[in-house]
């Protein structure tokens, strides 16, 4: 769920301002939650802001430019090595989908073997 829109903040803490209805009333009058109204004054409160807070960053990728340069040499030296053993060449410690999302984003198809011999029966 996003977030509230600023009109929607001022529009609250102006209804409560003018103390002619409660906090619960002032909710549902908006349809939003009392907590959130409760929350909302204490915000203005403490930091003299509505505003709401910056969201989270997530966790940085683990291929910056370099790395992601390493991995495109490895890839290409060893087109048949696991995303595993191209991020070991590459320097980086990661997880397997950490290194398919950095080949994803430098456009590298990894090659596929097939795992089978061919059916009989059908078209190979």
């Amino acid at each position: 769920m996003g977030t509230y829109s600023m009109d929607l903040r001022e529009r609250v803490v102006a209804a409560c301002d003018e103390g002619v209805d409660t906090r619960a009333e002032v909710a549902e009058r908006f349809s939003v939650s009392e907590s959130w109204v409760r929350r909302l004054l204490q915000r203005r409160r403490e930091t003299g802001s509505i505003a709401p807070k910056a969201r989270g960053g997530g966790q940085p990728p683990a291929f910056d430019a370099g790395a992601a340069e390493r991995l495109r040499e490895a890839v290409g030296a060893a087109p048949d090595a696991t995303p595993v053993g191209s991020a070991r060449a590459a320097g980086v410690a990661c997880s397997t989908s950490a290194t398919d999302r950095a080949l994803r984003r430098l456009g590298i198809r990894r090659k596929r073997s097939r795992s089978a011999p061919p059916s009989r029966t059908g078209p190979s």
